[in-house]
């Protein structure tokens, strides 16, 4: 995360930081920032960022990417955004997890509405386009029509 706040700040951008206080207090905060908001909790931490995001890109990383990016994913399937999501699938990094994202597809556990809305692709500025036209599908009443599939 660094290393892109770094190069986002040396491009002219602006970043804005939001770290909760426990890892602060362990001077894990980047203070070149722009802005460092320093809040309470992880949880406080991912709604501040959702809140203040026009879209999400996951990059390579570890667990707490995964983490963070399930949750977005999980928020825009529920309706409590309507933000983007996408995977920077640099060198393939991710294409074990779009074959097992399909597989709960395939195995009805996700709607091909649903994964469809999760943007994957290896070109970034192919990606962020692909961002801006995102349009989350209209399907109603999801969890109802779920319920009537299974009578």
């Amino acid at each position: 995360m660094g290393i892109v706040a770094d190069a986002v700040l040396e491009g002219g951008g602006e970043v804005i930081g939001v770290i909760p206080a426990a890892l602060e207090e362990k001077e894990l905060g980047h203070h070149g920032l722009t802005e460092l908001r320093i809040v309470a909790s992880m949880h406080e931490r991912k709604q501040t960022m959702a809140d203040l995001a026009d879209g999400f890109i996951a990059l390579p990383g570890g667990i707490g990417t995964l983490e963070e990016l399930f949750e977005t994913f999980t928020w825009l399937q529920l309706g409590f955004h309507e933000k983007p999501v996408a995977l920077l699938n640099a060198d393939g990094f991710f294409d074990g997890l779009a074959s097992f994202v399909h597989q709960l597809t395939r195995d009805g556990f996700l709607k091909p509405e649903h994964e469809g809305c999760l943007i994957i692709g290896d070109d970034p500025a192919a990606l962020i386009e692909r961002m801006r036209a995102f349009e989350m599908p209209r399907l109603g009443k999801w969890m109802e029509r779920l319920k009537a599939d299974e009578r």
